[in-house]
């Protein structure tokens, strides 16, 4: 497994999206396009299935240099209310455009640092966005939160709006890791926040933790997934450290290289994780995340109903996902479209009534195809033939796999092709011999991080 390990560690995506960013047409989305395809969308699945709302909330009082979203660093809570009046102007816009009331499926609220808004705030985003739509038959409402920066009444706050759901972003509990990522925060302080989770009545606690961070060892990783299991989170995510420091912005630099672990035993730690959350009554759920039998992540595995999109693995499927805020990226199946990266830009345009786009990609119906493999690959760890891929492509495809294969990690057969289990680790390379973007475009420089 080791020589695997070496050999497999290459650049790839994470495959949230296929195409993926880096290979959308470089001449963007012409903005009646995306319009078209939002309406298309909605009218095919509103009353079917309902929409789905991703709010990206960027503030955060300080930077953790593990991070790589697209976030803005300040104390200044009055930036709190601007924002959220042109989140809710962005909404109206869509509104307008899909003219039914939406029927809202799933929200979830991203970052940044969700908790930044204090409970006023949050109350009046989240009632703005029900002025103009109704709730799906089933619901789901999701929140990040920093366990710093969560009170009890934001915890009330949000689960009187109708929140089930939460995370926290935890890390590690290693003085000396959480000082190299600028994420100091103590077990009591964590403990805080999700027993008050489940004094207040939330039905699902996710704890996100991160291996391959600098300084990380085999008993700091121990003692994190200890005081993790103590607290019986009903999800963990467990997620690889991507290192991409070259992406402005990211502010990855607060620690040499060669601190990180390296290949093998990055992925030690990881191994090491996945048998303590088995030890534990802990499911492995698509790639890097564990959920409890009772959980309706693994609710969704079992009934082959998981799906993943920008908000990562979701129980439920929803053809349109509308990205609200700066940098948020949309998705209407047909279509993907990416906000402004600047806040003041995205204000701007906001306030002069345009979606405020800036990037998309307008998908071929050959994107299509292979968006459904991979997709199927990413969450079901299996993919139909069936699925129309012209018979030259699949044979390439296949031929791409072979050493794969011979390497025992996925099965091939005239109709499908299974992931092995000892192939799970491996599923972002076995997703890339589809990826034809990838393949016809490979870059000139470093884009992505390190698959394992």
């Amino acid at each position: 497994m080791k020589n695997l390990i070496q050999k497999y560690n290459i650049p790839g995506p994470r495959y949230t999206s296929y195409p993926t960013v880096p290979f959308w047409d470089k001449e963007g989305i012409a903005q009646q396009d995306w319009e078209r395809t939002v309406k298309k969308s909605f009218d095919e699945s509103n009353q079917v299935e309902g929409i789905s709302l991703y709010i990206h909330l960027p503030f955060c009082e300080s930077l953790c240099t593990f991070c790589a979203c697209h976030k803005k660093i300040t104390k200044r809570h009055e930036v709190e209310q601007p924002y959220m009046d042109t989140v809710l102007k962005e909404w109206d816009l869509y509104c307008d455009l899909l003219v039914e009331r939406p029927k809202i499926r799933e929200i979830h609220l991203g970052g940044g640092t969700p908790t930044f808004f204090s409970s006023k705030n949050l109350k009046k985003l989240i009632n703005g966005i029900f002025k103009r739509a109704d709730k799906f038959e089933t619901f789901d409402f999701s929140y990040e939160g920093h366990p710093n920066h969560t009170s009890e009444e934001q915890l009330q706050t949000l689960y009187d709006l109708g929140s089930r759901r939460n995370s926290f972003g935890i890390q590690d509990y290693d003085p000396k890791v959480q000082k190299a990522i600028h994420r100091v925060q103590s077990f009591e302080q964590v403990k805080r926040v999700n027993d008050l989770s489940r004094k207040i009545g939330y039905e699902s606690i996710s704890h996100d933790l991160i291996f391959g961070l600098p300084f990380q060892t085999e008993e700091s990783i121990r003692n994190t997934i200890k005081n993790t299991i103590e607290l019986k989170p009903d999800r963990i995510a467990y997620y690889s450290y991507a290192h991409v420091p070259w992406i402005k912005g990211v502010g990855q630099r607060g620690f040499d290289e060669n601190d990180l672990p390296k290949d093998n035993e990055k992925r030690y730690l990881y191994e090491l994780g996945k048998q303590l959350f088995f030890d534990n009554g802990y499911i492995e759920v698509g790639m890097d995340h564990f959920a409890l039998p009772t959980d309706s992540l693994h609710k969704a595995m079992e009934s082959k109903k998981l799906h993943r999109n920008f908000m990562g693995y979701t129980a439920g499927k929803t053809e349109l996902m509308i990205g609200l805020g700066m940098s948020s990226i949309s998705d209407s199946w047909y279509a993907f479209a990416q906000n402004e990266k600047d806040v003041d830009v995205y204000t701007e345009k906001v306030n002069s009534g345009v979606i405020p786009i800036f990037r998309g990609h307008l998908l071929t119906e050959q994107d299509l195809i292979v968006r459904k493999h991979i997709l199927n690959l990413m969450c079901n760890l299996e993919t139909e033939w069936k699925i129309g891929l012209d018979v030259t492509i699949k044979n390439e495809i296949i031929e791409r796999l072979q050493e794969m294969i011979d390497d025992g990690l996925l099965e091939v057969s005239d109709t499908k092709i299974t992931v092995k289990e000892e192939g799970r680790m491996f599923v972002r390379n076995i997703c890339m011999a589809f990826d034809l973007r990838l393949l016809e475009n490979k870059p000139d420089t470093r884009v992505f991080s390190m698959t394992i």
